[in-house]
């Protein structure tokens, strides 16, 4: 039977001490999306498995995708059949049996603006796409006049279009699916410890044999030893390659894709939409009470922790979609921004917009496995390719990969929860929405969310200045979903900084105060968290109004990162 699948503070103790002796398989290096699911991968094949992040899970490029779970359409016009295939059985996947809870079926218009060559081109591209990945629980594809289309999206200009397709794909929240696959591995054994940081990979001649971590939050250290260490830093991966001492076999260039999110009102339209563009494509995308519109596609140099948006980006998203909408966005409608870097595989000087979206695995050196490339929505047979590569350096007998029968935390009894959702608003004197949203955040583990209200109603308040979110969900997250920090909070285990209009500066206090006594931070830490959180959103908006990637990102770095804070307030 899985163990708990908790990450709160106790947890998290634990596994460090547990690190002294402990005889660990795989070292897992990133706790994104492929390190987390390389971490499940290798603990479903009885391995010991640690997963070290040096800063919250997901905190990078898996908690600013485009929160799709798709085969990528573009990709059939660049001839990737393959990649499409595979990514569209992963999809399938995550819908009928991994991840039910969280990931979910949404609808896109294709406007069509040539009257001839269009429709059957795109035609058959979306009857390949409906086809490719075999058993499939989505709708196919259909055909729309141009009546038909604006029925379903008034909000277009009628002049936009000449007609339109509508088809399926799949969206999740890619932060709160990252962080419940890590949980999941956790259940199944592994050892996942935000706020570690890998500090120099030890050596025994060519072989890598393990690590020297430093926990970020006191500043303590520990050498450990493993028999393979896994590298899935994403656009980190060249930096962990060095610490080796070697030369990897592959470079990694980073890509910026830059999504405004706009309240849902200000588009009328009941799907979500894809545009062509000069470059790619343009989504938007459902997203609760909001759109997401997004992305830009631009190569990257600059601080990579914290990737910054500028104006340029801004207006380029805003002049595409304008494009199409008969009353056009402006700078006063967007709540949130957020940037984001996707790690190409690269070679001498491709533009990134070309580069491929399929992953590479390498073993540069005995003991360390590298893995890079590739997209939101195939991690799991990334992870998979990773683990195999790994068996040369683990012992024999180590079995095959199971992870496509392996459902995630909260999945089992989702169904049967989603059909009792009026019977559990009764019991708990909540609107039948609140329900629904908790079930598509927490599945199954609804009931452990709402047990921490047991002692306290209050609990069950919306958090003031972000009513969407009940203040139980800012407990649970400290509780047992790994988060150390405010930003970890409002970013990541919520959606907070990219759906309130002020970013999350309203709720930022009340936020802090309700985790403080789990987390153990006095009434000066209280303050220096929200200082700090608010500094970061001022530092984003000053970036946000600067006209090129240089002057965007010397304003995001003035705000001080809180991990960097953590380090200092532990060698005080």
């Amino acid at each position: 039977m899985p163990r708990s699948s908790r990450l709160g503070p106790e947890e998290r103790a634990a596994g460090w001490r547990s690190l002294a002796d402990a005889d660990i398989d795989v070292l897992v290096i990133g706790g994104g999306v492929t390190g987390a699911g390389v971490a499940l991968d290798a603990a479903t094949r009885g391995l010991r498995v640690v997963l070290v992040e040096q800063r919250d899970l997901a905190s990078g490029t898996s908690s600013r995708s485009s929160k799709l779970f798709h085969g990528g359409l573009r990709y059939l016009e660049q001839m990737n059949f393959s990649l499409v295939r595979e990514a569209l059985r992963e999809r399938e996947l995550m819908l009928t049996r991994i991840a039910p809870h969280l990931v979910r079926p949404v609808s896109f218009l294709y406007p069509l603006q040539h009257r001839v060559w269009e429709r059957p081109y795109v035609t058959a591209g979306l009857t390949l796409y409906d086809t490719m990945g075999g058993a499939r629980s989505l709708p196919r594809h259909r055909q729309l006049t141009r009546t038909g289309a604006l029925r379903l999206a008034p909000g277009l200009r009628r002049d936009a279009l000449a007609g339109g397709l509508l088809y399926y794909d799949a969206q999740a929240d890619d932060a709160r699916h990252t962080m419940m696959l890590a949980r999941t591995a956790a259940s199944y054994g592994a050892t996942v410890l935000p706020s570690v940081k890998v500090t120099g990979l030890t050596r025994a001649g060519e072989r890598i044999v393990g690590a020297t971590v430093t926990d970020v939050e006191t500043g303590e250290e520990q050498t450990l030893s493993s028999r393979v260490v896994i590298n899935c830093a994403g656009v980190w991966t060249d930096e962990i390659q060095t610490l080796a001492g070697g030369r990897g076999r592959f470079n990694v260039r980073a890509s910026k894709g830059v999504h405004i999110v706009v309240p849902r009102d200000r588009i009328n339209s009941e799907t979500g939409m894809i545009l062509r563009t000069e470059k790619s494509v343009l989504f938007v995308i459902p997203w609760g009470t909001h759109w997401i519109v997004g992305t830009t596609d631009t190569d990257w140099e600059l601080d990579r922790a914290h990737p910054a948006a500028s104006r340029a980006d801004i207006d380029y998203i805003l002049d595409h979609v304008n494009t199409v909408l008969a009353k056009p966005l402006t700078h006063d409608d967007i709540e949130g921004v957020y940037a984001g870097l996707r790690p190409l595989l690269s070679g001498e000087s491709e533009a990134t917009s070309s580069l491929s979206r399929e992953h590479a695995v390498a073993r540069p050196q005995p003991g360390l496995i590298s893995i890079a490339g590739g997209k939101y929505t195939t991690y799991r047979v990334m992870a998979a390719d990773a683990v195999d590569a790994a068996l040369v350096d683990l012992p024999s007998g180590v079995g095959a990969c199971v992870t496509d029968q392996i459902p995630l935390v909260g999945a089992q009894g989702y169904q049967a929860l989603s059909n009792q959702t009026d019977r559990l608003a009764r019991e708990r004197h909540l609107p039948t929405w609140r329900i629904t949203h908790l079930l598509e955040r927490y599945g199954s583990l609804l009931d452990e969310v709402l047990e921490l209200a047991d002692g306290d109603a209050s609990l069950l308040e919306p958090l003031p200045g972000a009513e969407e979110y009940l203040k139980v969900e800012l407990v649970y997250a400290a509780t047992h979903e790994g988060a150390l920090h405010l930003d970890d909070l409002l970013a990541r285990r919520t959606r907070i900084s990219i759906e309130a209009h002020d970013r999350g500066v309203a709720c930022a206090d009340d936020a802090a105060r309700l985790v403080a006594p789990i987390l153990g931070w006095d009434d000066e830490r209280v303050a220096d968290e929200v200082a700090a959180y608010r500094a970061r959103v001022a530092a984003e908006r000053e970036s946000q109004v600067e006209p090129d990637d240089l002057a965007a990102n010397a304003e995001r770095l003035a705000a001080p990162d809180i991990r960097a804070r953590a380090v200092g307030r532990a060698l005080d």
